[in-house]
């Protein structure tokens, strides 16, 4: 893939409803949950915009029509941002694919984040990685794994296998990956799917090299209703990481 320049096309997936969350949030789609008089996607972008990445598509699902109208009214210097719905559930891949079908011949990599999380890690550490690495995650470091899947790597960093929950520390799967443009010509044909458990083990099996971009920053998942809680104080405490 190549060190480059060029600042990667970015694709935000927040096609999800957020079953955990939607007693709080009534028909509002999870990512789209106000923090601080902004929903929280407009969060995401304005991070990944902070971070030089500013042409944004977002993969929308649910409310598909709600999420396009706030991007539509908004207006950030420099960034664009378009919408790209799915017509039924695709998964993660699936949406990921939907959203870049008109723009695979297109050089450079995609960033790939979900939109109801936040990782205020420094990009330029996973492109810094880009070398030889058709794929790059970013492994955020943890003191206990027992609620999330880790990645194992060797001592330069490339991936040789996804953990299990466990206990103890490690790295674990942020949701944020950089993706050569040769990979997504290779994801599976099914529909729904899923990057963490159809893709991503599908492509290591095969030999395709990836590699883990370790980090200790700060992490926000608001998929849950203690989580959610702690996003307004989250974003107001790093103000400075977004645009």
């Amino acid at each position: 893939m190549g060190v480059n320049s060029e600042p990667a096309k970015a694709v935000i997936l927040a096609g999800g409803a957020g079953t955990r969350v939607q007693h709080l949030l009534g028909d509002i789609p999870k990512p789209m949950a106000p923090v601080t008089g902004k929903p929280f996607l407009e969060w995401v972008v304005r991070f990944l915009a902070k971070q030089g990445v500013t042409d944004v598509t977002i993969s929308t699902g649910y409310r598909a029509e709600y999420i396009a109208a706030h991007f539509d009214r908004l207006a950030l210097p420099g960034v664009s941002v378009r919408c790209r719905p799915e017509s039924q559930p695709l998964g993660t891949a699936g949406g990921f694919l939907n959203a870049v079908a008109d723009r695979l011949d297109e050089p450079g990599r995609w960033l790939v984040c979900n939109g109801d999380s936040l990782v205020l890690a420094d990009l330029r550490a996973m492109r810094a990685m880009d070398a030889g690495m058709e794929a790059v995650f970013l492994g955020v470091d943890v003191p206990d794994c027992a609620r999330f899947g880790s990645l194992e790597t060797d001592s330069s960093g490339r991936l040789l296998r996804f953990v299990e929950k466990r206990p103890g520390g490690g790295l674990i799967n942020a949701g944020v990956y950089l993706l050569a443009r040769s990979l997504p010509p290779r994801f599976p044909s099914q529909r729904p799917l899923s990057f963490e458990t159809d893709v991503f083990p599908a492509l290591l099996a095969s030999g395709v090299l990836m590699g883990v971009s370790p980090t200790s920053a700060p992490f926000l998942d608001i998929g849950s209703e203690a989580t959610l809680g702690m996003a307004s104080e989250f974003v107001t405490r790093h103000k400075n990481f977004f645009l």
